[in-house]
């Protein structure tokens, strides 16, 4: 018989000890941990790198969309100057754009004051809801 790890024979006519399996097994469970960390931080270091790229092309993207949207303002002050003078289309643009820009601030300002303070009170409440019921419940076995 043969160790397979070793591949040194074992002592002829005798099983290993307990002691020694015990030694084995825990000498390959701690490789075992070992490698597997390590193929974690290969596999982690991966996707950290395609993450990165892809993190890095989306803001390409929202880069050039930005300039997409000033070519079409330009595109609509354009058309309208087909129809009125060119400094009235462009002061049309500029007001609907602050317009709207006010608008989403109140609705943005809206939001944010229903997120303020920013604690998660239920789960406070709850948690000492929780420590009450314990108190009581340490309370009434002690009287007991």
């Amino acid at each position: 018989m043969a160790d397979v790890l070793n591949g040194s024979p074992v002592r002829p006519g005798t099983d290993p000890s307990t002691a020694e399996l015990v030694q084995k097994a825990s000498e390959q469970l701690s490789r075992l941990v070992k490698d597997e960390i390590a193929l974690a931080k290969a596999e982690l270091a991966e996707k950290g790198k395609h993450a990165g790229i892809g993190v890095g092309l989306f803001g390409a993207a929202g880069v050039l969309t930005l300039y997409g949207v000033g070519a079409l303002f330009a595109t609509l002050i354009i058309v309208l100057d087909v129809f009125l003078e060119l400094w009235l289309a462009a002061l049309i643009v500029t007001v609907v754009l602050f317009g709207s820009a006010g608008i989403l601030a109140l609705f943005g300002k809206n939001q944010v004051t229903r997120a303020v303070p920013p604690e998660p009170s239920a789960a406070i409440a709850s948690a000492k809801a929780d420590v009450d019921e314990v108190k009581h419940a340490i309370k009434s076995r002690s009287r007991a």
